[in-house]
């Protein structure tokens, strides 16, 4: 499995309201035979895990990579995970979990593991939440040089535009106090 998906995975949980099953089934598009065994309760422990998981990249967004780790590894302790090697075609790699656990510890699992080898890959420092004013989304940055800043383009995009506006207009307010002076 590409452990670096998992931690994607963990980002756009996250950032997903589960009000209901549907929401959970949605969130789940594309996994089929997850939303088959999705059930309200899964609903629920997620809802849960996404309050315990926000403080991890909270953490790693404000640099404090001792907090990251210390907060991850009470996560994988209250959510233990259950790694197997699963066989695709001959494609042999490690999934989180087994089909036989719940929806809920299946992503809980897939996102600790996927967390948990980012943290020791690229760093602890590498999830963040979006600098986006009315934006708390939150991100995995894979970037070569650690510089991501914004949960999506959409968020990049209008925050450059609102910088350049507000350029602008600073520009136009010096040439006019210079213009009445």
């Amino acid at each position: 499995m590409d452990f670096v998906r998992y931690a994607e995975r963990s980002a756009v949980l996250l950032n997903t309201d589960l009000p209901d099953l549907d929401a959970l089934r949605e969130h789940l598009a594309g996994r089929d035979w997850l939303v088959e065994q999705s059930l309200d309760r899964d609903c629920m422990l997620l809802r849960k895990f996404q309050r315990e998981l926000r403080p991890v990249f909270e953490a790693s967004a404000a640099g404090d990579a001792a907090l990251t780790v210390e907060l991850l590894n009470d996560l994988m302790v209250r959510h233990p995970i259950t790694p197997r090697i699963s066989d695709h075609a001959g494609d042999l790699h490690i999934h989180a979990a087994s089909k036989s656990q719940s929806v809920a510890e299946l992503l809980v699992g897939e996102a600790l593991l996927g967390l948990a080898n980012l943290v020791c890959d690229l760093g602890p420092t590498r999830l963040g939440v979006c600098d986006a004013d009315r934006c708390d989304h939150v991100y995995v940055d894979t970037s070569p040089n650690a510089s991501r800043r914004y949960c999506s383009d959409r968020c990049s995009s209008r925050a450059n535009v609102a910088a350049y506006r507000a350029r602008q207009k600073e520009t136009q307010q010096q040439s006019g106090a210079a213009q009445s002076a």
